[in-house]
């Protein structure tokens, strides 16, 4: 991401959240956050996408069916992730990479629970400024700015007031494919560190596939490349060698066909994105 601005990807994948909160073909799904912590340019790229007439013009017929595939793999993608937090009832819930999450405003099951949003600084600066406008659900939510590749992830959770003694339940959605491996070694040994019995973590990355080389050139140019993927083995292990044991891992297309069959024909194209449960017990 560019320097003094929030990330274009959280924006990215926040407007296929507020476009499939207004789905009518996905009543299942249901995110009334995503539009209040749009900013207002995309807000209005979000109603120009829902809009009932075809859009004119190459630049936004291209635009229009990039969003309305976002906003199927999102709700696929949101929808087993929230999942994956009920499963459990952990006091604390730590997202890495936050972007414009909207978990703990919207999800009743927080409300006994403390949330850690964890991003970038300049990322969280413009979601705090959003947020204000929302009433909170979780019990407490406390904004931890780091940048993954250069601050103490351990420290300034110790800061934040996050308690290493009680179980903990880790989203890393939508960051992993964007740090060096190092980076995500790193960042697994303050989890794993920090991470009472039981803990769960849940995180999306990228498997190896065409597409993602397809992606690549164009998150370059938006300032976040790509610089990671990895195969189901090679993350099953990566976890287990960081003290967390796979519950399952599934394609962001496999939980679409799982939900529904026009879902599943929907989200064919995210094959390439994979959501992994694991344990610590």
């Amino acid at each position: 991401m560019k320097a003094g601005h929030e990330s274009k990807t959280a924006v990215l994948v926040c407007m296929g959240r507020a476009l499939a909160d207004a789905d009518p073909s996905l009543p299942m799904f249901s995110d009334p956050t995503a539009r209040s912590l749009l900013p207002e340019e995309a807000r209005r790229r979000v109603e120009r996408a829902g809009a009932t007439r075809a859009p004119k013009g190459l630049k936004s017929a291209i635009e229009h069916g990039y969003l309305v595939r976002q906003a199927k793999i999102m709700a696929a993608r949101t929808l087993a992730i929230d999942a994956a937090i009920r499963e459990v009832a952990a006091p604390q819930l730590v997202i890495l990479g936050a972007g414009l999450d909207g978990r703990a405003w919207r999800m009743t099951e927080l409300r006994t629970v403390t949330v850690f949003e964890v991003d970038h600084p300049d990322s969280q600066r413009e979601k705090q400024k959003r947020a204000a406008t929302l009433a909170k659900l979780a019990d407490d939510v406390r904004f931890v700015p780091v940048d993954f590749g250069k601050d103490d992830l351990d420290r300034a959770l110790a800061a934040a007031g996050h308690d290493p003694t009680r179980p903990t339940t880790w989203v890393w959605e939508g960051v992993v494919m964007y740090l060096t491996r190092a980076a995500i070694e790193a960042t697994l040994t303050v989890i794993a560190r920090r991470s009472a019995k039981p803990a769960r973590l849940i995180v999306l990355y990228h498997r190896p596939a065409w597409l993602v080389s397809v992606l690549g050139p164009v998150l370059r140019w938006l300032g976040e490349p790509l610089r990671s993927a990895f195969r189901p083995e090679k993350i099953r292990a990566l976890l287990l060698a960081h003290g967390f044991e796979v519950v399952r891992d599934q394609s962001v297309a496999e939980v679409g066909a799982l939900i529904s069959a026009e879902l599943g024909a929907s989200t064919q194209v995210a094959k390439h994105l994979a959501i992994v449960v694991a344990e610590r017990r």
